[in-house]
């Protein structure tokens, strides 16, 4: 039976939604076998509009955005970690729907030291999005990426650090770009345009910690006309790029090294049977 069929047999979940400020697990929880994918996510943001490709701003201020999370969960059977199957983050602006479409766990090392799970949503009910069965998993990935509004959640396994995750995703990005520039897609003038929001994700995270179990959300907004997409992390800021905000969020699912395998095997097995 494939992963969406075996969801679709879950009887809908009518509690209401909670809304606090910062997230809380449930305590109802069940463990990812994929099989278990419903209901809401909602993650707004009002943003400044720019003429620029690649402009940089601060998204709404961190104080105004709440986040509402499903009351039924899915564990991440390699840590223990649950997610909302799905959640829905508000501020003045509305993004849609979105559902939890896989997860995973994060190891380094050749002992398997367990650093984060990973959950990617996805308004997969997006009538812009286009699956078809000759699309490859990589193709309808990066077609859902580009097309919905999406969330990777991030909970560390253990207590870490705001400039540890920095240093990682400006890694991630660096890779991309040259990724891009050897494949012809990113130009010389458009790698220097993008030194400014590069130049504010190295400066947008506290020097601080960041607690075990205490998660991350990283937004990638709904294409709007007129407006570049943007990248907001949930209470810190956000990067309004096109550019970085969509290749952010497809590092995750890199073809040959994704940082998390077990989340693209059950991304994969999400969206290899849909289309529409």
């Amino acid at each position: 039976m494939s992963f969406l069929r075996r969801l679709a047999v879950i009887p809908t979940v009518r509690a209401p939604w909670t809304a606090t400020r910062r997230s809380r697990y449930s305590t109802t929880s069940r463990t990812w076998s994929p099989k278990h994918l419903t209901k809401a996510v909602l993650f707004g943001g009002a943003l400044i509009a720019s003429p620029l490709l690649f402009s940089t701003v601060y998204a709404e201020e961190p104080s105004d955005t709440d986040i509402s999370l499903d009351p039924e969960t899915i564990t991440d059977a390699a840590t223990g970690i649950a997610f909302p199957k799905s959640i829905r983050i508000t501020n003045k602006a509305h993004a849609p729907t979105m559902t939890l479409v896989g997860l995973g766990v994060r190891t380094v090392s050749f002992i398997g030291i367990k650093v984060y799970s990973v959950g990617f949503y996805a308004d997969l009910n997006n009538p812009d999005l286009k699956l078809s069965e000759n699309m490859s998993i990589d193709e309808k990935i990066e077609s859902v990426v580009r097309s919905c509004a999406c969330v990777v959640r991030l909970v560390p396994t253990r207590d870490t650090s705001f400039t540890h995750l920095r240093d990682a995703f400006v890694r991630a990005v660096g890779a991309r770009m040259l990724l891009r520039r050897k494949s012809g897609e990113l130009s010389d003038e458009d790698s220097i345009e993008l030194a400014t929001p590069m130049r504010k994700l190295k400066t947008l995270f506290p020097n601080s910690p960041l607690k075990k179990h205490v998660p991350l959300d990283i937004f990638l907004t709904p294409p709007i006309q007129g407006r570049p997409r943007a990248l907001i992390f949930r209470d810190l800021g956000g990067i309004e790029s096109d550019w970085m905000s969509v290749e952010f969020i497809l590092h995750y699912f890199d073809g040959k090294h994704p940082p998390s395998p077990p989340l693209k095997k059950t991304v994969t097995e999400t969206l290899e049977p849909l289309t529409k």
